[in-house]
């Protein structure tokens, strides 16, 4: 009877996503293959790269350890690159600490050390326990969690297709820092002095250009899994006809976060199609209902039943981001700049604050690097950023770039931290527009 894993299918996909889309193995389970430090190296000594997988009642822990498993009381007292995790409450997202010494193993345990930490993970088949030091808890959620505490399973995996480099490991482990970082600030984030329960973003941007796919991306995120609530599409003609107004919700069953997303039809370079201009102070000033049907030759008025004619400052928008496919800069009509510039004056009009968003950015994986925010000068050329600058005379530290969830089944650690750099940008603007406000504005 084959060996089969404790992980559910959405664990076992982000584990192997943190790693690299790499595969991982089975080679030891202890309720099959024995409880001691001998029976588990009698399955995992000179298999590579391992991850060790801890099932405790409430969640799960482990350790990845880059090249081969240590050999018993033998302390190699050298720098060695691998990690500890922890799955977080949605047992989908994975928090780690790097490991820059090498793991020890006795008779009775395996014990991960950190140089400014010591021992923080030790296990001990014998007793099916395992010690969490304080760090790892802390930085895990895991405070109040006793140690040592008895596990339920522990498993190991041979992991296959790593890349044999200590430097992309602490880069690995990094980049899900930094994901976890922002996660945990957008989600505590709160409109500049209370002034409006939720910031509202309008996407505006051609056909195809991604607001809709932006959209969804976001949802993705919070969610921690794929939603495709806005619909996308790739006709010449815009997909989207309603104005939609979206709320951002913390997990599937969780609270509304303080911002929505507002996303239009898309502009096209031929009049009478497409958006139409006269909608947009409209939208701006908060008059336009959600679900509102657009007409590229009649632009609403205030004898539509829903016409909101005395918005609030909550109602308005506070963030405008103009969405541009990266690709298609170099390939714009002078029909459809000249059709951005108009665009861009009755934002001007309006005061709200500007941002570009460019999409499909394809080589978004650059950004693994010491330096993750150093984005515009490792992911692309100046080029398309400096176009972009021209035509719409927007400073470039506005100019934001991302690549949206398309066709993936499975959320990318790098995608979210573009797309969660990128939403706190905007709603940082959205921010610095109520701050500006003159006093009388904010009654």
């Amino acid at each position: 009877m084959a060996v089969t894993t404790k992980l559910t299918w959405n664990e076992e996909k982000s584990l192997q996503k943190l790693l690299g889309n790499v595969s991982l193995s089975l080679l030891y389970k202890s309720s099959v293959h024995g409880r001691s430090i001998e029976d588990m190296l009698g399955k995992c000594a000179l298999q590579g790269s391992t991850v060790t997988v801890v099932y405790l009642p409430s969640t799960i822990v482990g350790a990845f350890i880059l090249g081969h498993y240590p050999q018993e009381n033998r302390d190699l007292k050298k720098q060695i690159s691998s990690f500890c995790f922890s799955f977080r409450n949605t047992k989908s997202e994975i928090t780690t600490a790097f490991l820059d010494k090498a793991p020890e193993i006795t008779s009775k345990e395996l014990t991960c050390y950190s140089s400014d930490y010591g021992p923080i993970f030790s296990l001990m088949p014998h007793v099916k326990e395992v010690i969490i030091g304080k760090f790892l808890r802390n930085k895990c959620g895991m405070r109040y969690l006793p140690s040592p505490v008895k596990y339920l399973e522990c498993e190991v995996f041979r992991v296959e297709g790593i890349k044999d480099d200590g430097g992309y490991i602490r880069r690995i482990t990094g980049a899900t820092e930094r994901r976890h970082t922002l996660l945990a600030e957008l989600r505590s984030y709160k409109p500049y002095a209370d002034l409006v329960s939720e910031i509202h973003i309008l996407l505006l941007g051609p056909v195809g250009s991604g607001k809709s796919s932006f959209i969804n991306s976001v949802k993705s995120v919070f969610r921690g899994r794929m939603t495709r609530q806005a619909a996308v599409g790739s006709d010449i003609t815009s997909i989207t006809e309603l104005y939609r107004i979206y709320p951002i919700k913390d997990g599937d069953a969780g609270a509304s976060l303080p911002f929505l997303l507002c996303d239009t039809m898309g502009l096209d370079e031929k009049e009478g199609v497409g958006l139409c201009i006269d909608d947009i102070p409209h939208i701006l000033k908060g008059c336009m209902p959600d679900r509102y049907h657009f007409s590229p030759q009649k632009p609403i008025t205030s004898r539509h039943p829903n016409f909101i004619t005395s918005p609030s400052l909550g109602n308005r928008i506070h963030c405008v981001a103009y969405v541009l496919d990266i690709n298609c800069i170099n390939n714009l009509t002078s029909e459809m700049v000249a059709k951005l510039k108009q665009v861009k004056k009755e934002v001007l009009n309006s005061g709200v604050p500007q941002v570009v968003l460019l999409t499909k950015v394809e080589n978004y994986h650059e950004v693994l690097q010491d330096n993750l925010l150093n984005m515009k000068k490792s992911m692309t050329s100046q080029s398309q950023i400096m176009e972009v600058q021209k035509i719409l005379n927007i400073p470039i530290s506005n100019i934001l770039m991302v690549d949206n969830y398309a066709s993936e089944w499975e959320p990318d650690p790098l995608k979210d931290i573009l797309i969660l750099s990128v939403l706190r940008q905007m709603l940082q603007a959205g921010d610095d527009y109520l701050e500006d406000l003159p006093l009388e504005k904010t009654d």
